[in-house]
């Protein structure tokens, strides 16, 4: 029997880690687990519910109440909260400054930290987040830590609103992925880092292609 293998890639936001993590998943046959994703959901119901992003409390008291999980429907994951497929709705610039604000409350990663850690038991996952490798899965047999400049993360971001038909600032696209940046490494709770035993892996550079390569290329070597 295969044994099962643990592999956490960290990194900011807009590193790629989502796009990278799905394709080298796919391409190791292990399940992929968006917990930045997971947080996202929490995130866009709170905003529907009109609570104060500000008020930890309140915040607090409502993610406790959630019920946050993932399926996957046709390969691809999908964010349920309290049932309901959220997905379509959660990658947004306010969703997404809004799950970096309540990711770090305590209590908000405790009622997913729980789920993420049992899907990792019971299975082969490639997990992407901020704190992977050295909260949720620190004994991972594989640890990245995936990035690039904010200049070239932000380009990543412009052209993708672009490419939706979105108007878009690239200015202060690239000023807010280095507030993003801020307030992720200097948070209380979990703070962006990469862990001492991580690769680091600058895909400032890189194609798609070849940072995936470069990924499936380090697990393999750990399977043998």
């Amino acid at each position: 029997m295969k044994k099962i293998m643990n592999v956490a890639i960290d990194g900011p936001a807009g590193a790629g880690k989502s796009t990278i993590a799905r394709r080298a998943a796919k391409e190791l046959g292990y399940i992929y687990v968006d917990t930045g994703a997971m947080y996202r959901g929490m995130a866009y119901h709170i905003l529907k519910k009109g609570i104060d992003l500000k008020d930890e409390a309140a915040v607090s008291a409502e993610a406790e109440k959630l019920s946050v999980s993932i399926s996957y429907e046709k390969g691809e994951q999908a964010v349920l909260v309290n049932g309901e497929n959220v997905t379509p709705f959660i990658r947004t610039p306010e969703v997404s400054a809004a799950a970096s604000t309540v990711s770090a409350y305590s209590k908000v990663r405790a009622a997913l930290l729980n789920l993420q850690k049992d899907l990792a038991k019971k299975q082969s996952v490639l997990m992407d987040g901020r704190d992977i490798g050295t909260v949720v899965l620190p004994q991972a047999d594989v640890k990245i830590f995936l990035t690039a400049s904010a200049e070239i993360r932000g380009k990543r971001r412009y052209d993708e609103l672009i490419a939706k038909g979105q108007t878009a600032d690239l200015d202060q696209i690239i000023e807010d992925v280095k507030k993003r940046d801020e307030q992720d490494m200097n948070r209380t709770i979990a703070p962006l880092r990469q862990a001492e035993d991580a690769i680091l892996v600058d895909s400032s550079h890189m194609s798609i292609e070849e940072v995936t390569d470069r990924i499936v290329s380090l697990v393999k070597m750990k399977e043998v």
